[in-house]
């Protein structure tokens, strides 16, 4: 992974000593709190219903072990023993003081982890497939490309104030596992009709109040010219978007009211003034790719016979194996996921013990590095097939190997009212609920492959609007509420679910996704259509039917 030049670790020692400054100025009464608001989002820091919260970047979602183990220290020194993995593969600490967060931020700094624009109208942390270097149907591995992106945009001097947040996400993949096509700029590692390796770019996309899918801007670009295109887009935003109302102000609202010819037409204009003064050679890409070395994989890592053993002789181990771990690119090997969504702990929430356990299974297993999804959940890569049923055990015993990467009780879910005091409705009493009614493991097997997700406002966190199965919180008259949508994909075929109809109270909402599924078992075309194709063949009538038969 990435490691620090002098000069990275300077501009992040300097920054904890800046903010110091401007937190000790704030607690004397020498910033209003305006004045504080832009300089504490610049750093990762909100103001929510209980305490402030800190974001910790994680540059597109990669660990060593020593930052998990700091990430366990600081729980457990600054916070309340735990912390939380969000859907932009980053950490939440919930429970932090706010005169405690420069010494948050410089232990941070110790193992080279900061939380410069985790927050704010800027640029924020750029995202990848959790899998990347690791998984078969790689073009090229994304991250060194991500780490790229990632210098470039820290500490920008025209985009820290843009219209609002930026994002950007990265996929060398045949599978779409970044959801590329809703953020705000997407980039595809591709390759054209001569056999060159370039990038594929959208823009536009996003979720939130109004959820667009992206569109093509440029079909093929160099990859000596990946920073100038971006810059260009950047510029073209920051100067047309719009800043009179931050519900519009995403690039997304521009693309879609200037349309993607005009769009098109800006970004080529600006990008011909800067392309031959800002080119990315060969040599700077190469110095970047020498940070991601394939670890030294053996050959004789697999022993198919302990595992094939394993596999028969015990079931819950077969169970897990079916559902937590993905083919890797080795011959061997395989990726484990680490679940994050055991029955009774809040999705994405993980303990200072478990994270110091954690550390010490990817030094054991995973060459000491680990990674964070998209979907709130850890992954090890590059597992020895000799070791997977070791690693089982110990990840049982930590409470980390409930076998339901993918199914319905996967849920992403946000911290909703229970800590955020922008949401309208909880989340997590619900997805506990949810989960008590479908808890039959095998039940949940049955329905196979099922992504919901659910957000406790119109912010969208949990990115309810391309959930399988979305729920979202919503206020009426001070009386928690839930719309739900069907249909929903951040994948290949991205689409934007379709909301069932009225909104269902905070009692009903569990039985109504326990409803859906009975309706998706009864009308699925055998135990191989999934519940996204079911959706997508009979359509929401049948479901709406069922729900709301008794309202």
């Amino acid at each position: 992974m990435y490691q620090y030049t002098e000069t990275d670790q300077k501009l992040v020692d300097e920054r904890v000593a800046q903010y110091r400054e401007q937190t000790e100025r704030y607690l004397k009464g020498e910033l209003a709190d305006d004045e504080f608001l832009a300089l504490r989002l610049m750093n990762g820091l909100y103001v929510q219903i209980h305490s402030p919260m800190l974001r910790v970047a994680i540059p597109y979602g990669l660990l060593s072990s020593k930052q998990v183990r700091k990430l366990a220290e600081i729980a457990r020194k600054y916070d309340k023993g735990f912390c939380h993995f969000s859907t932009r593969q980053n950490v939440q600490f919930n429970w932090p003081k706010l005169e405690q967060v420069p010494d948050i931020l410089a232990e941070l700094a110790t193992v080279q982890m900061h939380a410069i624009q985790t927050s704010g109208n800027c640029l924020r942390n750029t995202t990848t497939d959790h899998l990347a270097g690791a998984c078969a149907d790689e073009l090229e591995d994304p991250r060194p490309y991500c780490e790229i992106i990632r210098q470039w945009t820290t500490l920008h001097p025209e985009f820290a104030y843009l219209p609002r947040k930026f994002k950007i996400a990265v996929s060398a993949s045949e599978t779409d596992r970044a959801a590329t096509q809703l953020h705000d700029i997407g980039v595809h590692i591709v390759k054209n009709e001569n056999n060159e390796i370039g990038f594929r770019i959208l823009v536009g996309g996003g979720l939130g109040r109004t959820p667009i899918i992206g569109k093509e801007i440029k079909p093929f670009l160099e990859k000596k010219h990946l920073l100038s295109y971006l810059e260009a887009i950047l510029r073209v935003y920051n100067l047309r978007g719009r800043r009179d109302n931050k519900y519009r102000a995403r690039i997304k609202i521009l693309v879609r009211e200037s349309g993607i010819e005009q769009m098109r037409e800006w970004v080529e204009q600006e990008w011909l003034q800067i392309r031959d003064e800002m080119e990315l050679s060969e040599e700077r890409i190469n110095n970047i790719k020498a940070h991601f070395p394939a670890p030294a994989y053996e050959d004789n890592a697999g022993n198919d016979e302990i595992l094939n053993a394993s596999l028969q002789q015990n079931n819950d181990f077969a169970r897990w194996y079916n559902h937590n771990t993905v083919a890797h690119r080795i011959e061997g090997y395989r990726n484990v996921y680490v679940s994050l969504k055991a029955p009774d702990s809040p999705p994405g929430d993980i303990t200072d013990s478990q994270l110091d356990a954690v550390a010490d299974l990817a030094d054991q297993y995973s060459f000491g590095e680990l990674r964070s999804t998209h979907r709130q959940n850890l992954v090890l890569a590059d597992v020895k097939l000799s070791e997977i049923f070791d690693l089982w055990e110990k990840l049982d015993a930590l409470k980390l190997a409930t076998p339901n990467i993918n199914t319905a009780t996967d849920i992403i879910c946000c911290p909703g009212l229970d800590y955020c005091n922008l949401a309208n409705a909880g989340s997590i009493g619900v997805n506990k609920e949810i989960n008590e009614l479908i808890d039959d493991i095998d039940y949940i097997h049955d329905i196979g492959e099922l992504k919901i997700n659910m957000s406790g406002c119109m912010n969208g966190c949990a990115h309810q609007s391309v959930g399988n199965i979305g729920i979202l919180g919503v206020d009426k008259k001070g009386v928690e509420w839930y719309q739900i949508t069907l249909g929903g994909s951040s994948e290949n075929q991205a689409a934007i679910g379709k909301r069932l109809g009225p909104a269902v109270s905070k009692q009903q909402i569990a039985p109504a996704i326990a409803t859906i599924l009975d309706v998706y078992v009864n009308q699925r075309q055998g135990v191989e259509e999934s519940f996204l194709q079911t959706v997508n063949r009979v359509g929401i009538q049948p479901f709406k039917e069922q729900v709301y038969a008794n309202h």
